[in-house]
């Protein structure tokens, strides 16, 4: 199924805030990607209705099975790609900034092929 990016880029901020902080609520994600608590709030709701975090009674956000699978995976391909990028000599904050938005376009296929050549 094909995750519109802003749901891939939600997860993978919760992923990331989660391994770094441990906790995570609404104001933490708004900060960090420089978005309203309320935009924030409802992308919780629908990510929540799809079964992708879980809100639990201290309002800590948690990613579901399915949706740390998701976040994952995008994180994994922000990563190999970033570091495809600067191992061809692109600046680090230009590749991570590159990285960003190709982990979302790229096909399976052309990422397994990129994924090998670490290897």
């Amino acid at each position: 199924m094909k995750r519109h990016r802003s749901e891939e880029d939600y997860l993978e901020t919760i992923l990331i805030l989660q391994k770094n902080k441990g906790n995570v609520k609404a104001i933490d994600i708004a900060n960090e990607m420089s978005f309203s608590k309320a935009s924030v709030s409802i992308a919780m709701k629908k990510l929540k209705e799809k079964g992708l975090i879980i809100i639990n009674s201290n309002l800590n956000i948690l990613l579901t099975d399915e949706g740390r699978k998701i976040a994952e995976s995008v994180l994994d391909k922000h990563h190999i790609i970033s570091d495809f990028l600067m191992s061809i000599g692109v600046s680090r904050q230009q590749a991570l900034e590159d990285a960003c938005e190709i982990e979302h376009i790229i096909s399976d296929e052309t990422f397994t092929c990129l994924k090998n050549l670490k290897k």
